[in-house]
């Protein structure tokens, strides 16, 4: 009596072209906390390490803004001259709604940009899309307008971003009146009103000031950097955690 063996062969893996892995490769450094290493790249793409290095320094020949080396992680900064992601319908409605929300904050240069943006993400829909982006069913309108700032916002924003120090003049809800010196972390909106989220050197700890409460603002040539968005991240964790920081607060850092 003969048997019959049957021997299974291994599966192949499914072959992928190169320009799909590439922009896999981007989608999963979108998605991961940075900096991510090679080794978990390679894992969660089924390629060999070899492969990622090869394809990392591909995107950055490609114009791919990419932080990082083998060994320490790779970041990705800013990939503006590659291919423009897809977006489906409810994306464009959140980037709508994002974008006219911003033209609602009573800055005048972002108000500025709100429009330039939506231009430029129009030009790069599909002529669906850009009809489903010009006629979106959600909006944003402030009824009830907030109060000035009393610093040019702009200048705020650089100073952040640059992580150069200011100072300027402040003026508390009670009307006492101080003069600052602060490490400028980032900007939010806090019941209408717009607020800096800083380290405060007169008192040694994180403060929130009203845009509005603020004058003579001064950008120094001291630099924080590299500390920005390690001290952002603890003072948002600290709001977080506060059990008297009111619900309204907490629910913006959440």
């Amino acid at each position: 009596m003969l048997l019959t063996v049957i021997v299974s062969k291994p599966l192949k893996k499914k072959f992928m072209s190169r320009t799909t892995r590439l922009f896999q490769l981007m989608q999963a450094m979108r998605q991961a906390a940075p900096p991510v290493l090679a080794q978990s790249l390679a894992r969660d793409m089924d390629v060999s390490l070899r492969t990622i290095y090869r394809d990392i320094d591909s995107l950055r020949s490609l114009g791919a803004v990419i932080d990082g080396e083998a060994g320490y992680g790779y970041t990705l900064i800013e990939d503006a001259t590659l291919p423009p992601l897809g977006f489906d319908d409810e994306e464009i409605e959140a980037l709508v709604l994002g974008l006219r929300e911003v033209g609602q904050t009573g800055d005048p240069s972002l108000a500025q940009a709100d429009g330039r943006a939506l231009s430029k993400l129009k030009g790069r829909l599909s002529p669906s899309q850009a009809h489903r982006l010009e006629h979106a069913v959600l909006s944003a309108r402030h009824f009830r307008e907030g109060p000035k700032p009393g610093v040019d916002p702009r200048a705020l924003r650089q100073a952040a971003w640059a992580e150069m120090r200011i100072t300027f003049a402040y003026m508390d809800k009670e009307g006492a009146a101080s003069e600052r010196s602060v490490d400028p972390l980032g900007i939010t909106a806090i019941d209408n009103a717009h607020c800096l989220l800083a380290y405060c050197h007169l008192r040694q700890d994180y403060h929130s000031f009203r845009l509005d409460r603020m004058r003579d603002l001064v950008v120094s040539e001291d630099s924080f950097r590299p500390n920005r968005v390690p001290m952002l991240r603890e003072f948002i964790e600290r709001i977080r955690n506060d059990p008297f920081a009111s619900a309204n607060t907490r629910t913006l850092f959440s």
